[in-house]
């Protein structure tokens, strides 16, 4: 990958080695073997940083391994991956601490009258590991020649504005202590250059909210985030039985919405069936969370209390946890380009979560991801003569693709539910494109001085969270999360807050130190960027740390 000038160079630079950029990696080999092709991942190793669900809707991955792999249907890794197939698929809506409905029956009936709450169900669909999942692709990706790369993480695109495209990444320094001053194991960051960049960072991507800004692109509305904690429990073979291998839950209602007298947030759990004797168990809520005192896992902690949840899970150990965002602004939050309406621009295109391409109808993104992945490398295998053509002609692809459609019959549903709430939005999203484009409001403006009355009794174990996440950085490294004005802290967020990020962050990394708000434990980071989108202030900011840190997910 190096040239005669020491710059590392490559034909086209996959940035996130996660579903979409290995799919976009492994498509473009069998569609043109001859193309070098190198994806840069952050993590240790692949999988490391992939945390969701999740159920993945098989078609497009099939396409994608009849192609590269015919014969995947027989390997050992496809039966590990692939092992569980839906077969039960259950919408619960609890009410208080004890009660549960299973309201699947009003989802078939939405599918009936095309609805588009009837896009809720999961038969059918797989119910995976997306840490595995990662591994195996890229296992595929290697075989047929894709150079894959963990432990590099990109802190900069190389935008030109005079031409308008990106020449290739700059890779973190890495080896400078805490104040920035060169160590003996001092390494400059490299930059690689190349033809085509494909930015599949997943959900808030760094290099990806740099070239929205620097190349000018324009959202139609905010983008809009949920807040998502997982645990992976191992529970007795009795209850695994019981729960049964094929099942998912979504669970609806409490703790994070109750009728009238609230709390009234948007999103629920979920309880899946993992590998033999293990369960997964999660909270997602929306970041548009008004509470200043709550936090995701104080939901989960009620979640897992409830009676429907807990004759499954009580006794159980929890083996693995972590923590992600998820983007749900849909459709109109898409960065494009204003002049061709590309997503991306010239030779760079955007990917799965990094564009947004979530489905909140099917509370499902990963088989957008991937099938993202598989038209960016059709439209560089056209443009391989005329890079600048490709963000167009991906572009023109997606909107062929199922993905477009699907995005677009889900375009409001979540700016209705942030503009009327759920009570009142979740009703009204079924008038669908009747309604009118509302505006909404970036997720960190939502924060009140109101509380959240389910808070539990006592704190959540943030550290034995973070120690299952197996999260770690280089200690003398310098902090990758940055508090712009720490005066903001101190007059105005403290006062009237009292300094929620300490609440909501996942992983513990702020404290109050005298009477500085700090990132005091930025090595316990879990790299879901929360803290940079629910800050009232918008007062944080999060940048890379050097290759390698972060969580060590291996069943997320």
């Amino acid at each position: 990958m190096a040239n005669d000038t020491g710059l590392n160079r490559a034909e086209v630079l996959v940035v996130g080695g996660g579903p979409a950029g290995l799919a976009c990696g492994i498509q473009l080999k069998v569609l043109r073997p001859e193309t070098e092709v190198v994806v840069i991942e952050k993590g240790a190793e692949l999988g490391n940083h992939n945390l969701s669900g999740a159920v993945l809707e098989p078609e497009p991955l099939h396409t994608l391994l009849d192609s590269a792999a015919p014969l995947w249907r027989d390997s050992d890794a496809a039966k590990n991956v692939l092992h569980a197939k839906i077969d039960k698929d259950n919408v619960m809506f609890l009410l208080g601490r004890k009660l549960s409905f299973n309201i699947f029956i009003a989802l078939k009936l939405a599918k009936m009258f095309g609805l588009g709450f009837g896009q809720m169900i999961h038969m059918g669909d797989y119910s995976v590991s997306i840490s595995r999942l990662t591994k195996w692709m890229g296992r595929i990706a290697r075989d047929i020649g894709v150079e894959v790369l963990c432990g590099f993480a990109a802190e900069d695109i190389l935008y030109d504005e005079a031409t308008g495209q990106a020449r290739g990444v700059k890779l973190v320094d890495q080896g400078l202590d805490k104040e920035g001053r060169k160590q003996p194991n001092y390494v400059k960051g490299e930059t690689i250059e190349a033809k085509f960049v494909v930015l599949a960072e997943g959900c808030d991507g760094l290099l990806t909210e740099q070239f929205v800004e620097k190349a000018r692109l324009e959202r139609q509305t905010p983008q809009l985030y949920s807040v998502g904690v997982k645990e992976l429990i191992k529970v007795s073979a009795e209850q695994y039985n019981k729960f049964s291998a094929g099942r998912v839950v979504h669970a609806m209602g409490y703790p994070i919405w109750t009728p009238v007298i609230g709390p009234g947030m948007f999103g629920g759990g979920i309880v899946y069936a993992g590998v033999q004797e293990h369960l997964s168990v999660g909270m997602i809520v929306g970041a548009d969370w008004k509470y200043c005192d709550f936090n995701t896992q104080d939901a989960l902690t009620r979640l897992k209390e409830h009676k429907f949840v807990k004759q499954y899970i009580e006794g159980g150990t929890v083996v693995e946890a972590g923590a992600k965002m998820i983007p749900e602004g849909g459709w109109y939050a898409v960065p494009r380009d204003p002049t061709t309406g590309s997503i991306g621009k010239s030779n760079v295109m955007i990917l799965g979560d990094s564009a947004g391409f979530v489905n909140m109808l099917k509370i499902k993104g990963l088989h957008n991801a991937i099938d993202s992945g598989m038209q960016a490398a059709k439209a560089i295998a056209d443009c391989t003569d005329q890079p600048t053509d490709a963000a167009v002609k991906y572009t023109d692809s997606i909107l062929k693709s199922n993905v477009a459609k699907e995005m677009k019959s889900a375009a409001k549903f979540r700016q209705t539910v942030a503009k009327f709430g759920p009570l009142q939005g979740m009703p009204l999203s079924v008038f669908g494109d009747l309604l009118p484009k509302f505006n909404t409001e970036p997720d960190y403006e939502a924060m009140m001085v109101a509380k959240y009355r389910l808070k539990p009794n006592q704190d959540f174990d943030k550290d034995t969270f973070t120690a299952v996440a197996a999260t770690e950085h280089r200690e003398e490294q310098p902090s990758h999360l940055t508090i712009l004005d720490k005066s903001i802290c101190q007059t105005k967020c403290q006062p009237k807050f009292g300094a929620p990020c300490i609440t909501f962050c996942p992983a513990g990394v702020y404290e109050t130190i005298g009477d500085e708000v700090k990132p005091a434990n930025p090595s316990n980071c879990l790299h879901c960027k929360t803290c940079q989108r629910k800050c009232p202030f918008d007062n944080i900011r999060w940048t890379v740390p050097e290759g390698a840190g972060g969580p060590r997910y291996k069943r997320m």
